[in-house]
């Protein structure tokens, strides 16, 4: 019996088919996506270039190169090839000359990244700046240190998602960059300064008349207004809370300065890869590493290290306490059990100030 053949596909199937294919690309950043995209295919129109070999990849990002930061080409060349995957049905991340280029090229290249506000400089603000002027951004503030927030998250935060559960404040953050939800307890206070105090003063003021339920809404002279913060506003907040403290440069101190400094104190604490990655909401644990690696108080543990050796032998043990990973909560730390042998006469400095608040 001769089996059935069929030289065409259906339409209805080609057509499902095609749609799938488009909803593969991101959602928000799609039309850049496109864009570099088209860009490309200008170009090789214009070199009269008719096939998607290694070489034509390779003059392409060579002259993207010359005019722009590696980062950027870096960015272009995921772009470009998650379109290509789509459209062209050809992988260049196959094109290993192609990406051992792009890796030489960044070799060196610093990334620009915003700078981060310390302990003491939280204290600071939110005991010494007045509320009638600065309450929404010590609740900002709050909030992006406790939740490591990004500026989106805070901008789609609603009053659904910030329950007072008396002793604690619970935050939901339902819509995440990766899809993902994630939940925070707020609770504590710095040198007399009440977070809980803090955040329901601020939510008290809201006015009855208000139709959305966005959290964050304008404050000004000690009152709120109806209208939503938007992300430009809350962006600005730790460069304004830099300007407040005089510190140098704070154009620099970006909208992602409270999701860096929420980290940096995590790290500094003492806390775990898994720790991070789980307040950070990271499934790689490449960020999580440079946060400890870059951290002052790792750096100083391991030269305590490499001055006493890792036997006790100077008899003075530094204990430090580590974060719990409970709900990713920074105010809520514990010490973890430590074995020690042969060892005599050991002095021990249990250092309980060791915190991110």
């Amino acid at each position: 019996m001769e089996s059935a053949s069929f030289s065409e596909e259906p339409f209805e199937i080609t057509e499902a088919a095609n749609a799938t294919v488009t909803n593969l690309l991101p959602a928000r950043s799609k039309k850049l996506y496109e864009a570099a995209y088209h860009s490309f295919k200008d170009w090789c129109l214009q070199k009269s270039v008719k096939t998607f070999s290694e070489n034509v990849m390779l003059v392409y990002f060579s002259e993207k190169a010359k005019n722009y930061k590696c980062s950027t080409v870096w960015a272009q060349y995921s772009m470009v090839r998650s379109c290509m995957l789509i459209y062209d049905n050809i992988d260049i991340s196959k094109f290993r000359k192609l990406v051992s280029f792009l890796k030489r090229n960044s070799d060196g290249y610093a990334p620009k990244k915003s700078k981060i506000l310390n302990r003491e400089e939280v204290k600071t603000f939110l005991s010494e700046a007045d509320d009638d002027a600065h309450l929404m951004r010590k609740v900002v503030l709050i909030f992006g240190i406790s939740v490591a927030c990004r500026t989106d998250e805070l901008v789609n935060l609603t009053t659904h998602n910030v329950n007072d559960m008396g002793s604690s404040f619970i935050i939901t953050l339902p819509f995440t960059k990766n899809k993902t939800s994630r939940t925070f307890v707020i609770t504590g206070n710095i040198d007399g300064t009440d977070f809980l105090h803090l955040i329901r003063k601020y939510a008290a003021l809201r006015p009855e008349t208000i139709q959305h339920q966005r959290f964050f809404i304008f404050y000004k002279n000690g009152k709120c207004t109806t209208q939503p913060v938007g992300k430009n506003t809350l962006g600005k907040v730790p460069s304004t809370i830099a300007s407040f403290l005089k510190l140098p440069n704070p154009q620099l101190y970006t909208g992602h300065c409270l999701r860096r400094s929420s980290t940096t104190l995590l790290a500094d604490a003492g806390a775990d890869i898994t720790t991070i990655k789980r307040h950070g909401g990271w499934k790689s644990t490449t960020v999580a590493e440079s946060y400890i690696e870059n951290s002052i108080a790792n750096k100083i543990n391991i030269a305590n290290r490499i001055n006493q050796g890792d036997s006790c032998s100077s008899n003075i043990c530094n204990v430090i306490p580590e974060t719990s990973s409970s709900d990713s909560n920074m105010l809520i730390n514990k010490v973890l059990p430590i074995n020690f042998s042969k060892c005599e006469n050991i002095t021990f400095n249990l250092n309980i100030n060791n915190v991110p608040f």
